[in-house]
């Protein structure tokens, strides 16, 4: 028996495994501070608990629309009115079982073999296990940490070729939080317009910014019928095993995407639509206030890691990420993450989990209390004075 070669070209996320070795060592007995998980650490707000054992017991528990149930889908589409100033049908909404369907469909509906695809790195590691699995040409443009982990626009736009047929963009970040300046979307808007090329906009951050908000794509001139919105409620309303996500595509690519979804999950799961709504059209206040704690997290682990031996932390503006430069230590950092690990009892990730111009940096998540950040800190300045 043997396995398609395909799934070769599949990779993995390196949070999971880095995971499954802290809680090894966990059940060893050694005590672990748990860094490595994208995933905020408050629980669902209850509102949005109480809509979804509300719809379980009123019977949305049957199959549903392919693209969404229509309460839903009209819910995202006000939404986007507000934070984005568009004027979206519905029709053009696909709810998914979480973001990552959204993203792969889109790739799926667009990708050729040969494709070539641009995308950040450091950046999401789905992007490029997709792009391979699709036969696509990935085409890696490395983020700039003097410009706030941007894109070098010149060195992007020299990427961009006739064989571009995808642009991926993530703005606030993961995995360095940064959030691309609105004149650099504003320019990277002017290089792709009127071209075949689609651009993916994972907004999955979206919400969670500290300053000012991130400007999408999607709502500059022209580009709505070239750009997918990727979006969810992971993160932005701690609903990440609810499996709840949804892509904002333009109506050329609708029909492609609802064979998509017909052919491998038939529907999202009614009940968790149902609290969907509820996230979107209830009160904001937990939501808001898992930002501001985030904020309060990022300035002081921040802090913490500028005065480590060999550290230099750009302070992020979005997301829930701490990206801290280690190469003054001397060490690769994946050697460091893996002694930060075995030896600290801290979890955190190396760069290069998030592609090859990750190299010399660490990805700390945010998702652990204030308490247990400090203690991260204090183990990790232990570690480096040995």
């Amino acid at each position: 028996m043997q396995i398609a070669d395909r799934i070769s070209r599949l990779g993995v996320e390196g949070a999971f495994a880095v995971l499954q070795q802290a809680r090894a060592l966990e059940a060893q007995g050694k005590h672990i501070v748990h860094l490595e998980i994208g995933e905020p650490d408050f629980p669902t707000p209850q509102h949005i608990v109480d809509a979804g054992i509300k719809a379980l017991q009123d019977g949305w528990t049957h199959y549903g629309p392919t693209m969404g149930l229509p309460d839903l889908r009209e819910a995202i589409a006000k939404r986007l009115v507000t934070t984005h100033g568009l004027d979206v049908s519905p029709g053009r909404i696909g709810v998914m079982p979480g973001a990552k369907p959204a993203l792969f469909f889109a790739m799926m509906a667009v990708i050729e073999k040969g494709d070539e695809v641009v995308y950040p790195d450091p950046g999401f590691p789905i992007y490029a296990s997709m792009i391979r699995f699709l036969e696509g040409v990935p085409k890696p443009i490395p983020l700039v940490e003097s410009r706030g982990f941007s894109f070098d626009l010149d060195q992007l736009k020299d990427s961009i070729t006739d064989k571009t047929r995808m642009l991926i963009l993530n703005s606030p970040h993961n995995p360095t939080g940064g959030i691309i300046p609105a004149d650099d979307i504003r320019a990277i808007a002017d290089m792709v317009r009127g071209r075949n090329i689609t651009v993916v906009s994972d907004e999955i951050y979206a919400t969670i910014w500290f300053s000012e908000p991130p400007l999408s794509i999607a709502s500059l001139d022209g580009m709505a019928e070239q750009t997918v919105i990727v979006d969810g409620f992971s993160k932005s309303h701690a609903m990440t095993g609810w499996r709840l996500g949804y892509g904002i595509y333009p109506e050329w690519m609708v029909d492609a995407v609802s064979k998509l979804m017909v052919n491998s999950n038939s529907c999202t799961a009614s009940f968790t639509q149902m609290a969907g709504v509820a996230a979107i059209e209830g009160p904001q206040a937990d939501a808001d206030a898992m930002v501001t704690e985030f904020k309060r997290r990022r300035d002081h682990f921040c802090t913490i890691l500028n005065t480590v031996k060999g550290f230099t932390c750009e302070v992020p503006p979005g997301a829930f990420y701490a990206f801290p430069n280690v190469r003054a230590t001397g060490y690769d950092a994946k050697v460091l993450a893996e002694r930060l690990l075995n030896e600290a009892g801290v979890a955190c990730l190396s760069g290069t989990a998030f592609g090859q111009h990750g190299a010399g940096y660490l990805r700390f998540s945010l998702a652990n209390s204030l308490e247990n950040l400090t203690l991260a800190g204090q183990r990790i300045h232990t570690l480096l004075s040995l």
